[in-house]
């Protein structure tokens, strides 16, 4: 059989302060031996393996050794001015103020015990909510619990992967440009490979445990409390589905119907091999690995049933095979071990962010076991750096939502952000500009006394009135547009005797709900371990807020309030400690960074795999984990950032950073469509955004309505600095002139017809690509507020088209 040309396995990591110091010579004997990583973190394997730096200049005397020595020096305080993303933001209990109570009225189904704050928002939520028989998605593979249905009756964990060819496509909009289809969906319930056991039957318990991050054991039981069961690690890109028998019947089935099923020779001893053909022609690759040696002794009974012999016990690896031979000798030299978790790890240096998975391997691990067998994202593909390029193959597969999924033979992936957004502060932002002059604090005069005018009757509002809602989500943008205001007052136009008039009655406003004396208080939820509404608690209805009670929108709903309070922190240093452990709190629910925190799971709403947030919480989806808007995601990520910097918390500072890069380079590849994007379908791609974005489909409207200025607006609020870095100048234009350009009679929405606040937000947006125009929209005499939404302010919107050049 042929080696594919790229099939190339991993090589050792390259140390990263080797490559951000190269600007040092590196020009002596003598080894420097350092690990990778975060450096103050006494880990022996989560992190990469050491790395030897030399070269081939004696440093023994004279000139050489005062040279080597300031090498030395030089690296190493290149190694401490690398920054730890993953510090924790602290570990103690919530503010005191914060009532704690066990009843969260979503049950914890079937879940096992563990020492570690229970993860609400990954992509196995669907085995412990509802009917525990929807799909999650590992990508590029989903499974599901079968619970007796379909032709093959069977009782097992269903595999499912779904080629291009096989996607629905909804209506054709005939009021966008070249009528793109509505939305687009992948069958659910094609359960090509299912594994199973004899004794699983009706009877059957699906438990999970481990619930971590990236990864989570599901679990099959033949019945409450028996010893045997099949356990199936999942992990977010996993190459092979593996289920661990336990004295357990093998029983290997398929709802799409078996036409062949033929045993191989496998490339390592202790492996047993088949090959199958399905009848839809798909093949796939089964790999038995006995605990004892114990051949399984597969035997095709029927054309849904694959059986083995008794009391069996080992692992079973099932992968599908889209490439012929060159795909099975891939596979082939990957079987018998499999992912059982990772750690992450990231850190920047400079204006260069790396991030780093280490899969945790496990199965025939030993000294010469393979790397291991992973998907790669499209995203993932465009950062990798160092060694990870070299361990791509040739082998691919389509993914739901998210692209072509590249095979990468690595037991550790190194990816790369740069020019992370260091210079971003409160002031508008263009990252085209060069460094050190991207962000605009000085305007005009004549801009000034415009903004002024304005601003001297904004600051005026009650805000009291308009933050005090029966909702996080509303109140947050409503403090966080009033914190705006007054910034750009106080800094922009030089009024600090208006800005303080302003901040005053914000401060006021802010410590209701800083005191926990809102219309809903938050409570921290000690049953799924973080801070939630009481609104679900108190009027039994799980959409209220958003459904924040059940961990939606945590993202959205508190990157406002930690917005607004950065701001009030900036202007009036000696609130902060009043305030500080108030806001960690949120930051802490929403984003934890660290697994020493017990009181918050790590990362709840972004997912690094993913690269971007999942808005859905405790709620059971067909179409598993989703996210509507794009911009309030990146927009939380800001917020942290901005808070980090005000706190003094560099690690908070510089997640920010990276996570605001990672989401500049996903929302390009997923959520927001330039002419040729190659991951989503072309009869989709006219609609220039996602609409809705689930694993599963991709649906071109809102939970709100299916009004164009809808489904882009929502991907635009709020127009703050970071919008410039993640709605790229291409893009903006491609969409204002496909959908909102007035000029333009071809445009499906111009933007002179829209009504109420969107108005406002579509004109914000086109700031980034045409200041001017968005100026004299706003800055017209006889502007109307209406067009301004309840989360804006029009005096931020002027100095916003002002710091971006379109003041006079």
């Amino acid at each position: 059989m042929a080696v594919p040309a790229n099939a190339a396995l991993a090589k050792p990591e390259t140390c990263i302060v080797h490559q951000l110091a190269s600007a040092v010579p590196l020009r002596f004997t003598s080894a420097i031996t350092f690990t990778t990583g975060p450096f103050n973190r006494p880990s022996s394997t989560q992190y990469p393996p050491t790395t030897t730096v030399q070269s081939s200049v004696p440093a023994t005397s004279g000139t050489n050794s005062t040279v080597y020595i300031w090498q030395r020096r030089a690296l190493r305080q290149a190694m401490l001015d690398q920054t730890d993303v993953f510090q924790p933001v602290a570990t103690s209990p919530p503010p005191r103020h914060i009532p704690s109570r066990a009843d969260h009225p979503a049950p914890r189904l079937n879940i096992a015990q563990q020492s570690t704050p229970l993860s609400t928002n990954k992509f196995y939520a669907n085995f412990f909510l509802g009917s525990q028989n929807q799909a999650v998605w590992t990508h590029p593979y989903s499974l599901t619990w079968s619970k007796g249905t379909q032709n093959a009756r069977s009782w097992g964990m269903a595999i499912s992967h779904i080629d291009a060819n096989q996607r629905v496509f909804g209506p054709r909009n005939s009021n966008v440009p070249g009528s793109p289809a509505q939305y687009y969906i992948n069958p659910v319930a094609i359960h090509s490979i299912i594994l199973s056991a004899v004794e699983l039957g009706s009877s059957t318990v699906l438990t999970t445990d481990s619930l971590l991050a990236f990864s989570a054991n599901a679990n099959l039981f033949p019945q409450a409390g028996s010893s045997s069961k099949i356990t199936f690690p999942l992990v977010q890109g996993m190459g092979f589905v593996t289920g661990m028998y336990s004295n357990l019947q093998p029983a290997v089935q398929s709802n799409v119907l078996f036409r062949s099923v033929s045993s191989a020779a496998a490339s390592a001893s202790g492996i047993f091999k088949y090959q199958i053909t399905l009848e839809d022609g798909k093949s796939w690759l089964l790999y038995a690995v006995p605990s004892n040696g114990q051949d399984p002794q597969l035997t095709l009974v029927s054309n849904t049933l694959l059986r083995g012999i008794p009391n069996w016990s080992g692992f079973i690896q099932v992968t599908k095979n889209p490439a012929g031979s060159s795909g099975e000798y891939i596979y082939d030299n990957a079987a018998g071990v499999y992912p059982a978790g990772v750690s992450l790890t990231a850190s920047t240096f400079s204006q260069t962010g790396t991030y780093r998975f280490q899969w945790h391997k496990a199965g025939l691990t030993s000294n010469n076991a393979p790397q291991l067998l992973m998907f790669a994202l499209p995203h993932h593909v465009e950062s990798f750096t160092g060694p990870t390029p070299f361990a791509k193959t040739n082998l691919r597969l389509q993914t739901t939502t998210k692209g072509v999924a590249t095979a990468v033979v690595a037991d550790l992936w190194t990816l790369v952000e740069g020019n992370i957004p260091v210079d971003m502060g409160f002031a508008p932002w263009n990252g085209s500009l060069p460094q050190g002059s991207r962000s605009a604090k000085t305007l005009s005069p004549a801009a000034v006394n415009i903004i002024n005018t304005v601003a001297a009757a904004e600051i005026k509002q009650d805000m009291n009135n308009q933050t005090n809602l029966d909702s996080m989500y509303f109140s947050g943008k409503a403090l966080s547009k009033f914190a705006a205001l007054i910034y750009a007052v106080h800094e922009m136009c030089g009024e600090p005797d208006l800005a303080r008039l302003g901040l005053g009655q914000l401060k006021i406003a802010f410590a209701r709900f800083a005191t926990n004396q809102q219309i809903h208080p938050l409570v921290y939820d000690s049953a799924w371990k973080g801070v939630v509404s009481s609104g679900a608690y108190s009027t039994r209805d799980a959409g209220q807020d958003f459904g924040n009670t059940y961990y939606n929108d945590h993202h959205f709903h508190y990157g406002y309030f930690i917005h607004a309070a950065a701001i009030i922190a900036y202007l009036d240093p000696q609130w902060l400690q009043l305030n500080k452990e108030w806001v960690n709190m949120l930051v802490r629910d929403a984003a934890n960074p660290s697994s020493s925190d017990p009181y918050f799971p790590f990362s709840r709403m972004f997912d690094w795999y993913h690269g971007h947030s999942w808005a859905k919480g405790l709620f059971e989806s067909a179409d598993s984990k989703d996210e509507e808007s794009s911009s309030e995601d990146a927009f939380f990520a800001y917020a942290i950032k901005m808070w980090g910097r005000v706190t003094g918390d560099r690690s908070m500072e510089a997640r920010g950073n990276l996570m605001l890069s990672i989401l500049a380079r996903t929302l390009r590849n997923y959520f927001l469509f330039q002419e040729g994007n190659p991951n989503h379908p072309p009869e989709f791609v006219g609609n220039k955004v996602t609409g809705v974005l689930f694993e599963n489909k991709v649906d071109a409207t809102t939970y709100f309505g299916n009004n164009l200025e809808y489904v882009h607006g929502i991907h635009m609020l709020p127009l703050l600095p970071y919008s410039a870095l993640t709605r790229s100048r291409a893009f903006v234009s491609q969409e204002w002139s496909a959908f909102f350009d007035p000029t333009n009679r071809a445009a499906s929405d111009p933007a002179a017809s829209i009504q109420g606040g969107w108005k406002g937000i579509i004109y914000a947006n086109l700031a980034l690509v045409d200041p001017k125009k968005s100026w004299d929209f706003f800055a017209q005499r006889d502007f109307d507020m209406s067009w301004i939404d309840g989360g804006a302010s029009r005096t931020w919107y002027l100095a916003w088209a002002a710091g971006l050049g379109g003041a006079p």
